[in-house]
């Protein structure tokens, strides 16, 4: 092992300078003072499509100026993309001419419908609406361009170790079984009626505003809808349902359902700037942390310190540090980019839509290094021997190369823990799949992401602020990310692309 790693980074171009000195210049007092303004009240949690999004995007762009960077997006320092969010202004369901009140025993989901009037003479009863292998709810019936009945929850006859919100037995799971299916509109009997009405906040957002095919329209429905829908046999079959699969059925009925939304476009912003390679200019390594956050609720602010204000200012201390070797002619040989990004809390949406319009050629992108939370201890690592730990993420995945220079350079410079718990292609949290860097992956780009493991009990709270952060570990894991890139900026050849990516393991 000791010989693999000599040899990765001996495969380095000539060393101009010891980086050292320029990975001190990451302090602890630039970091606080930079996550002091970035999770501060007035940024408001940095939801995307805000104002607090766009004042932290306006801070970070300056100090990429002020620093010597150049633009990132041909002569912009930022990138935009649109976002989408509804405002519901009219629907009615009749069932067999009679209005169902909206609100009260029904109310559609806009986000995942769109403006519609719908006519069908009958309804398919699905059961749960699963469909898990050879568990189908659909068995033996046609449901293309019909209107779909499904319950809510999952029958105790089904078994399944998936999980997550897109697991077969999960709400989001059924509605993309109907849709594969072709159903027209998805109707869900759900608990919580009566329940308020619909008001146009930010967690409607959506980006995927067009599409190569119309999904269905779905409505939740309470369960004295779908008595009026299924007759007077439901309540018994609801009851019995709870303990067993049902025989999907058609039923006959006259349902009307019509929705009209206004769609309202906005846009967020990925921030860009990078530092000229010299002797590669036309190779790139690009460094990625998400700068938004999920914003207020209500009055009160989720600051979201070190997810991700402390990844956005390691980048920021990074990016200054390659700066600086540059103007001591040391600079790499590498174009070096920092990309701040957005929309990640909400589906990956900045990095998404950075690499389908990409800024740079994605054949020409030696490495992404992706930084999510770098500025606390796990809760389960709170008794370890070490505190001076950094999950590493993906090293082992799509390069046979990324390992060995990873440890290779944390052994000659920083002698941390890398602790690969999130490696494991069970881990139930699916880490790999779930940041930036996954959007880079998928395009066959060799990534490393550093993670510290999401604190359980400030996570996406409003306690997640920046006097809770460890700045001593935050430098060091920020110059660990510094002293990695350099070696990926400097070395003779880009990273090899050699492992194939791996699959999400739904759970």
């Amino acid at each position: 092992m000791v010989v693999l790693m000599i040899g990765a980074l001996q495969g380095s171009a000539q060393k101009k300078a010891d980086p050292k000195k320029f990975a001190e210049t990451i302090t602890e007092q630039d970091l606080r003072t930079h996550l002091y303004i970035i999770a501060s009240a007035e940024m408001e949690g940095r939801e995307t499509a805000t104002e607090g999004q766009r004042k932290a995007a306006a801070y970070i762009e300056n100090y990429f100026k002020t620093i010597g960077l150049k633009p990132g997006n041909h002569e912009s320092f930022q990138q935009s993309f649109p976002v989408f969010r509804d405002s519901l202004m009219s629907s009615t369901m009749l069932v067999n001419n009679v209005e169902v009140p909206l609100n009260q025993d029904y109310q559609p989901m806009i986000q995942m419908s769109r403006t519609a009037g719908q006519y069908f003479s009958e309804i398919v009863f699905a059961g749960h609406g699963i469909v898990d292998g050879d568990y189908d709810d659909y068995a033996g019936v046609e449901v293309k361009g019909k209107a779909v009945l499904i319950l809510d929850g999952v029958p105790a006859a089904y078994k399944s170790d998936k999980r997550g919100f897109r697991a077969p037995g999960s709400v989001f799971g059924k509605i993309a079984a109907a849709t594969q299916k072709g159903a027209a509109a998805v109707l869900v009997v759900s608990p919580g009626f009566p329940r308020p009405a619909i008001s146009m906040n930010n967690n409607n957002m959506y980006v995927n505003l067009y599409s190569p095919a119309q999904n269905p329209n779905v409505y939740s429905i309470s369960s004295k809808a779908a008595e009026s829908i299924m007759g007077s046999e439901f309540t018994a079959m609801a009851q019995r349902a709870k303990n067993e699969k049902l025989q999907n059925k058609t039923v006959k009925v006259d349902l009307f359902l019509e929705l009209n939304k206004k769609v309202i476009r906005m846009e967020s912003t990925n921030v860009l700037g990078y530092v000229e390679g010299s002797s590669k200019k036309d190779e790139w390594l690009i460094i990625t942390a998400h700068y938004d956050h999920i914003g207020k609720r209500g009055n009160i602010i989720n600051y979201g310190a070190d997810d991700d204000g402390s990844g956005t200012v390691g980048i920021m201390e990074i990016a200054q540090a390659f700066v600086a070797a540059k103007a001591a002619g040391n600079g790499p040989e590498r174009n070096v980019m920092f990309m701040a990004v957005s929309g990640e809390e909400k589906g990956l949406w900045g990095s998404d839509y950075f690499a389908s319009h990409p800024t740079i050629p994605m054949d020409k992108l030696t490495a992404d290094l992706n930084i999510d939370m770098i500025g606390r201890i796990d809760t389960e690592r709170m008794l370890a021997d070490t505190l001076n730990y950094i999950y590493v993420v993906g090293d082992d995945k799509l390069s046979t190369e990324l390992k060995p220079l990873s440890e290779a350079v944390n052994n000659k410079y920083m002698k941390m823990t890398l602790d690969y718990k999130f490696n494991d292609p069970n881990d139930k949290e699916q880490i790999y799949f779930r940041s930036d860097h996954y959007n880079f992956a998928k395009n066959g780009v060799p990534v490393i992401f550093y993670y510290d493991g999401m604190l359980k009990a400030d996570y996406h709270k409003p306690t997640d602020t920046p006097d809770k952060i460890n700045y001593t570990l935050l430098k060091k894991r920020a110059q660990l990310v510094f002293y990695t890139g350099w070696e990926m900026a400097n070395r003779p050849t880009m990273m090899k692309r050699d492992l194939p990516l791996p699959t999400m393991t739904r759970r």
